[in-house]
């Protein structure tokens, strides 16, 4: 594995030390991603967690996000930016925004519309963002699997998802917006903030398509994607066109960021979550530096890994989220 290295997508939301101690043997850095879901604890609490994490071990940067209550009052915009104007005084490298909007039936507008995330309650925050050069990063959308019927689902990742959180699984909800409609509505802000800098998460929610990816990468030179639990979905595709996939991590080397989503709010033990974290990191160095035979937890048959060029390595588990989030020699030395 590659020393040091940064998971730049994880949720650490409990101050248990586990993870960080095993962090500090791998020569590991985290990005915690601050994020507004219902059965999280509260931004603020979130932000405070990190916060003492930090004082035992500093091996984690944190974004900041932003509340929707109340989304319809009038001065909501100018709340929301305060909120952000905190988060980023308190240490915060960019702004997180959520699913949330675009696929909460609470989140309407007053003639009963869903708020997408180009609706215009939420331009003066993009304006804020470009003009002030604060980063966003964006999870709008779900895997194309949402949409989808259980049994026509390509990973079981997605399956048992879905079947746990129904309210988010779209094919049972045709009321929603559509797929189509959620990644328009990201493409239109894209398109009106061309200067504002912007992470795709989640492969842009296009993970069943790598060209789908490239394609927003060529069209919005000022974005960048990362990879964080769709993973598998890459493999799934090596499996059919390895060097297809090979070659779209070689080109975009510059602008591809790992990180694994790996969520530790107290569901799981403190060692349970440490040991996942330690699990994932192995299997995903494994798939993307080697060539050797591997099987997913996610779908039937095999496939080999990447075994790509070492500086390539390098950019993707460690200098893109250095240069993207701003990590400096305060958390990260080497």
């Amino acid at each position: 594995m590659l020393r040091p290295f940064i998971d730049a997508h994880v949720h650490l939301n409990t101050p248990t030390l586990e993870k960080l101690k095993m962090a500090k043997d791998l020569d590991a850095y985290f990005v915690s991603i601050n994020t507004e879901i219902p059965f999280f604890i509260s931004l603020k609490e979130q932000e405070k967690t990190i916060h003492k994490l930090n004082e035992f071990d500093k091996r984690i940067a944190f974004i900041t996000s932003f509340e929707t209550k109340n989304i319809n009052e009038d001065n909501w915009s100018d709340r929301a930016i305060q909120q952000i104007k905190t988060g980023l005084d308190h240490g915060a490298r960019a702004v997180k925004i959520w699913k949330n909007i675009g696929m909460d039936a609470s989140l309407k507008d007053r003639e009963g519309n869903f708020i997408m995330v180009d609706h215009p309650k939420l331009m003066p925050i993009y304006q804020y963002l470009s003009d002030n050069d604060i980063l966003l990063i964006g999870h709008q959308g779900e895997p194309r699997n949402c949409w989808l019927p259980l049994e026509k689902m390509t990973v079981d990742s997605d399956r048992n998802y879905f079947s746990e959180h129904p309210e988010y699984h779209m094919y049972k909800n045709p009321e929603y917006p559509s797929y189509e409609e959620q990644m328009k509505a990201r493409d239109n802000v894209l398109e009106k903030f061309p200067k504002m800098k912007y992470v795709g998460l989640h492969l842009f929610s296009m993970e069943y398509d790598i060209e789908e990816v490239a394609k927003r990468l060529d069209k919005y030179p000022n974005t960048k994607t990362d990879l964080a639990e769709r993973i598998c979905h890459i493999q799934l595709q090596a499996k059919n066109d390895p060097e297809k996939v090979r070659d779209f991590f070689i080109k975009y080397q510059d602008r591809i960021i790992y990180g694994t989503d790996v969520i530790d709010d107290g569901s799981f033990t403190a060692k349970e979550a440490t040991e996942r974290l330690k699990y994932l990191w192995n299997y995903h160095w494994k798939f993307f530096s080697t060539s050797q035979t591997m099987e997913a937890e996610e779908f039937k048959g095999t496939f080999k890994g990447l075994e790509l060029p070492e500086k390539v390595l390098t950019k993707i588990f460690r200098d893109n989220a250095i240069e993207t989030y701003r990590l400096d020699k305060e958390l990260l030395t080497y």
